[in-house]
């Protein structure tokens, strides 16, 4: 489903600039919103993503230890003492820092409290690679909490489901990842100059970006870019591809991409990182599984190579699929 917005006057902004305006308008909007992470107050963030909030909200807006573990466990603390938090982890790469607090505390609390306990916590993560940080700053991370039940994870790819999304994040009674790609801090979009809830995004419905009839690409995050270049190569071949951005991981839009493959027969899955273990491949055991009477030609599935990200940016270019490689594979599985 494609979210349509109203003709509300709006403002260019940013995609890393429209983190601190979606959190600026859910502190605005409820007084029990609370913001906590290193560095994100007085210095603005490590990547000036929160510039301002700790100058309007003052001690609702709390610079940290350099402690991962204290982050998620006094987030833990305040949404069970009726706040919601949102906690910021520098780099995604750094929750494996904390991954018990997230895993077995935040995950698990309101199951095995028999939902006597909520725990509304959002915890956003610098994710991705393309922008040259190396191995331990680059990693495409959303994938580690595919199989940890407890934990919904949203992955925004423009500036406006950005916004949108970190919203509903806010607001969910349950606990929310969401994952910022860094290689996509500069994109540009439009979001509404006050704020308003028709802008708001519902999590677990993914955007039908671009409509056609012979494959099904779909794709998050910096990969949807790549794969709507893709789309325009294609075209000029008179192959038309139908992009689809899930916007969230989980719980994931399976009906859309069931709805897309009953016109193109074929599906092409792009992932940053590797093959094994991710959204992608589950996505496609699932068609496979499911609705494999869908399917004219084998699903395939588009990754990086299973190795860290590279630090030189040759090779970390290689090991990101790009546009070329995705049309070229599309080629080969609409002649198969």
């Amino acid at each position: 489903m494609t979210t349509t917005m109203t003709a509300a006057a709006t403002v260019d902004i940013n995609y890393r600039k429209v983190i601190a305006r979606a959190l600026a308008d859910e502190l605005a909007t409820d007084t029990k919103v609370v913001f906590l992470g290193e560095d994100v107050g007085a210095a603005g963030g490590a990547f000036k993503s929160t510039e301002g909030l700790k100058q309007r909200f003052g001690d609702r807006v709390r610079d940290t230890p350099i402690s991962e573990q204290a982050i998620i466990g006094a987030a833990v603390g305040a949404a069970l003492m009726g706040l919601r938090p949102v906690a910021e982890i520098m780099f995604a790469d750094f929750a494996g820092v904390c991954f018990d607090q997230l895993v077995n505390t935040l995950a698990k609390y309101r199951y095995t409290s028999g939902g006597q306990a909520r725990v509304p916590v959002t915890v956003r993560m610098a994710n991705g690679a393309g922008a040259g940080f190396g191995p331990q700053h680059s990693q495409p991370a959303e994938n580690w909490f595919l199989n940890i039940p407890g934990l919904k994870i949203v992955v925004p790819g423009t500036v406006e489901d950005m916004y949108g999304l970190l919203r509903s994040a806010i607001r969910d009674d349950n606990p929310v990842l969401v994952f910022e790609h860094k290689n996509l801090f500069a994109l540009k979009g439009r979001v509404p100059a006050e704020p308003d809830d028709a802008y708001l995004v519902p999590i677990g419905e993914a955007d039908v970006v671009r409509t056609g009839q012979d494959v099904t690409i779909v794709a998050t995050q910096q990969m949807r870019h790549r794969a709507l270049e893709a789309a325009d190569q294609l075209a000029a071949t008179g192959v038309t591809a139908e992009v689809i951005d899930p916007r969230t991981l989980v719980p994931f839009d399976l009906k859309t991409v069931v709805q897309s493959l009953r016109k193109t027969s074929r599906l092409v899955v792009v992932q940053e990182g590797p093959p094994d273990g991710g959204w992608g491949a589950t996505l496609i055991a699932s068609i496979s599984s499911h609705h494999f009477e869908l399917l004219d030609a084998p699903p395939t599935l588009i990754a990086s190579d299973p190795v860290p990200v590279p630090y030189s940016t040759p090779m970390e270019d290689a090991w990101l699929p790009d546009a070329s490689r995705i049309a070229a594979v599309v080629l080969q599985l609409v002649r198969f």
